[in-house]
């Protein structure tokens, strides 16, 4: 397994692009923190999006998952620190790792590891 630093100044394009080339597919999203040890906030559920709001003093990041509104798991990682990709050795995305400034580590796993490339025009 390899892992790949995002850098800062590439979050939002970096998410953007992460979440046209993902949605659709079935995630796990996990939170480990001190303060809470580890939690399961959703299980199977559809990647819809993730965003990166930059400003000053207020950065966040958000993840939203599950098919319809009313079924939406929203998460938001507050002062992220380090935003890093696990891939496997065929380059397959397999775990997105955020962390932030509490300590707390959020972290989405895909239900399959895919090659993005492989299921380009599948219809989810």
């Amino acid at each position: 397994m390899q892992t790949r630093e995002i850098p800062r100044d590439e979050w939002v394009a970096f998410f953007d692009s992460f979440s046209r080339q993902h949605e659709g597919w079935l995630v796990r999203l996990e939170v480990f923190g001190s303060d809470i040890g580890a939690q399961v906030e959703a299980e199977e559920m559809p990647l819809q999006g993730i965003a990166a709001d930059l400003k000053d003093g207020e950065e966040t990041i958000s993840i939203i998952i599950g098919e319809a509104p009313e079924q939406h798991v929203a998460h938001s990682i507050a002062a992220p620190t380090h935003v890093r990709l696990e891939e496997t050795e065929q380059g397959a995305q397999e775990v997105l790792q955020i962390e932030s400034a509490d300590g707390s580590t959020t972290l989405l796993r895909f239900r399959s590891a895919v090659l993005p490339e492989m299921v380009d025009g599948v219809v989810t």
